[in-house]
């Protein structure tokens, strides 16, 4: 009795505790070896997004694109990489992810404080300055928004911070899996149900943009439906996605061939698909799902 006593308890530590919090505007889903580090995981996407959520008029963000045009804004050590990062990717990107688009999805879209075309001439990367631990927009009307990597580095905090040998951490189109494997899928917005499943080679960052429910992306290429990027940022997998949604189709090429390391799938308003190889080595099977 006591050796299937410790055999029972032996099983029930292995088995992962599953949790869902709601965070960043949406639903996070953790899957951790313990109750503990799924609610220190809780914690730490909830810091961040006080810190980097343009809906909070407190955050960090939102004190930046206040001081817009006036004076460098001091942030904490995790804000300033969040914006080095979200530099990078502009830069990588062409400017299709750009993080002071702010300027037209805050002051104009949801604030009306700026026309279309005054906040598209303010939308320029370039000109936001990082140093000396503060940040400065250098244009009044300018703003940061954070919206299209912040997901993605919460995904990757929570893996740095956590002792965990082991996770599965998904907030909304963005999903981090490291030290096991697991059976991974890509939406189908056409048929409503998986395009494709596949389990991964290794630790992995996956993030998904569509146009199809919120219609929140300016697309240069009608006929592109969705992307799927894997990386091993989740910060860059999730601004990488999005640019590339935003691109015409020879710099989405471009950027396949300057990059070779991101893995992209692409699927066409026709059910097309086209995946690069870095996508395919991500993935030790890949099945596709019968869409009739």
């Amino acid at each position: 009795m006591i050796v299937l006593l410790c055999l029972l308890l032996a099983f029930s530590s292995a088995l992962p505790v599953e949790r869902m919090f709601y965070v960043m505007g949406t639903y996070a889903y953790v899957e951790l070896p313990s109750e503990e580090e799924a609610y220190r995981a809780y914690r730490l996407m909830r810091s961040l997004e006080g810190k980097i959520s343009d809906y909070i008029d407190s955050s960090e963000v939102s004190l930046i694109n206040r001081n817009a045009g006036r004076r460098p804004v001091r942030v904490s050590e995790e804000t300033m990489k969040v914006l080095r990062l979200a530099l990078s990717a502009s830069e990588k990107t062409y400017g299709y992810f750009d993080v002071t688009v702010g300027a037209l999805t805050i002051n104009h879209k949801r604030h009306g404080r700026l026309t279309r075309e005054e906040a598209e001439e303010l939308v320029n990367f370039r000109n936001l300055v990082l140093e000396d631990g503060s940040a400065f927009l250098k244009e009044e009307g300018m703003a940061v928004d954070l919206g299209g990597i912040g997901k993605g580095y919460a995904l990757d905090l929570v893996r740095e911070k956590l002792s965990s040998p082991w996770g599965f951490v998904s907030i909304a189109g963005d999903m981090s899996v490291w030290g096991t494997e697991r059976v991974i899928a890509v939406k189908d917005p056409l048929s409503g149900g998986s395009l494709l499943q596949g389990v991964n080679a290794g630790d992995l960052c996956i993030s998904t943009s569509g146009n199809y429910i919120r219609q929140h992306i300016e697309q240069r290429d009608e006929e592109l439906l969705q992307v799927t990027v894997v990386h091993r940022a989740c910060a860059l997998a999730d601004a990488y996605a999005t640019a590339l949604l935003s691109m015409p189709l020879h710099l989405r090429r471009k950027f396949m061939a300057e990059n070779p390391d991101v893995g992209v799938l692409e699927l066409y308003r026709d059910g097309s698909l086209h995946m690069n190889p870095a996508f395919r080595r991500s993935f030790r099977l890949i099945i596709f799902k019968d869409r009739e």
